[in-house]
């Protein structure tokens, strides 16, 4: 539950930073591997999920509610 939390509350840092009206973006990785990036935009309010996987184009995915993505990239850190 913790990592939930930990998650949740980099997504609500990274909307606060975002308040200037430009988009602010954040990376998770898992030992040193970055897994995926978030880019938060204000204009729509909503969460972009670029997701890295090895001899892949990295996948796009928009998303409009903040516990869904924080289910998103939890399950992809694990």
């Amino acid at each position: 539950m913790s990592q939930l939390q930990g998650i949740l509350t980099r997504l609500k840092n990274l909307q606060e930073q975002a308040s200037g009206g430009e988009s602010s973006q954040r990376y998770f990785e898992v030992n040193g591997e970055r897994k995926c990036q978030v880019t938060f935009h204000p204009k729509t309010v909503t969460f972009e999920l670029e997701v890295y996987n090895e001899k892949e184009k990295p996948k796009r995915y928009q998303f409009d509610n903040i516990d869904m993505i924080t289910i998103e990239i939890f399950d992809l850190i694990q």
